[in-house]
């Protein structure tokens, strides 16, 4: 599989008028009207698709980013994008930059039916898979056997069924998801972990799960912003070495995992869109990617610097 195929654009950074990405706001119109940001998403869809990328990924929580991607779908007439979405956060900023509070989650089974309901009636037929947003080891999920069991029904479906993770356990989420069956079949076989050369700590439950068939996607591959706007001095250098953008040698050390099927990016303009995918055809030598293994944090630092970074 080539780099582009192994590639998804989230739409995280576009789809909501504030987050958390660091260099964000340089990338986008000062206004953040619904319609600007509708534009902003279309064009980073548009450079995608014509580059080759053929995967999206939104949730629920991605202010208008579903209703953003389906009306694209239905302009453009694609019929060949793998759509992918979340549930679990209910996105309650009502479009306002300085919102106290931007979304709010809760995994159960009443949450699960109504957002599911929600997808299908923005997406229609189009996702193809569901994750939980951002399930961790001591999720209530795990216990919920009626929840267990809609998630299931998902399947029967024809619609894949995964998760994503974050938090500094996340390795010990993605191998409990994984134990985790209805009527003797597996219910989660897909995976979207935070992997990154500031957070590695899940490499090793994710290189298990490929080998369990399991689809594995990699997210936050550039932290949110701090490995373009703040990267450590590794980084830095082999960017500078390689005459490329560090942006593209952290995107580089993420396609370079030969167990991640897909890698996420979530730019926030076309230009950084084409910015992140000089990463996706830059070989790396073993050498490189042993010094730049150097620049992992513990992940209890990386998670609690994660946890104050500001919505803006």
């Amino acid at each position: 599989m080539n780099d582009l195929a192994r590639t998804a654009v989230g739409l995280a950074a576009v789809g909501r008028p504030a987050y958390i990405t660091l260099g964000r706001a340089a990338e986008l119109p000062s206004a953040r009207a619904v319609e600007e940001m509708r534009r902003v998403t279309e064009a980073v869809l548009d450079r995608a698709y014509a580059r080759g990328v053929r995967r999206v990924d939104v949730a629920r929580s991605y202010g208008r980013a579903e209703e953003f991607l389906a009306g694209w779908l239905a302009d453009r007439g694609h019929d060949d994008v793998f759509v992918s979405s979340k549930w679990g956060y209910d996105y309650v900023g009502d479009w306002r930059l300085d919102a106290p509070v931007h979304e709010v989650k809760e995994h159960s089974a009443a949450r699960f039916r109504d957002q599911w309901a929600r997808t299908r009636e923005v997406l229609g037929g189009a996702v193809s898979l569901y994750q939980v947003h951002s399930l961790t080891a001591d999720s209530p999920l795990f216990d919920d056997a009626e929840l267990l069991a809609d998630l299931a029904g998902l399947a029967d479906d024809g619609v894949r069924v995964g998760f994503s993770t974050s938090g500094p356990r996340q390795a010990d989420t993605i191998r409990r998801a994984l134990e985790v069956e209805v009527a003797g079949r597996r219910v989660f076989t897909a995976v979207q972990a935070t992997w990154n050369l500031l957070e590695t700590s899940a490499g090793d439950a994710l290189a298990e799960a490929h080998e369990q068939g399991v689809l594995v996607q990699l997210k936050e591959t550039l932290a949110n912003g701090r490995l373009v706007v703040r990267p450590p001095s590794v980084v830095t250098t082999t960017a500078e070495r390689l005459g490329v953008s560090p942006d593209a040698v952290a995107l580089a050390a993420a396609y370079a995992r030969p167990w991640a099927d897909v890698v996420l990016l979530g730019p926030a303009s076309a230009a950084q869109l084409d910015a992140n995918l000089t990463g996706a055809g830059l070989a790396l030598d073993a050498d490189t990617r042993a010094t730049l293994a150097g620049s992992a944090e513990s992940p209890e630092e990386y998670w609690r610097f994660r946890s104050e970074l500001a919505w803006h």
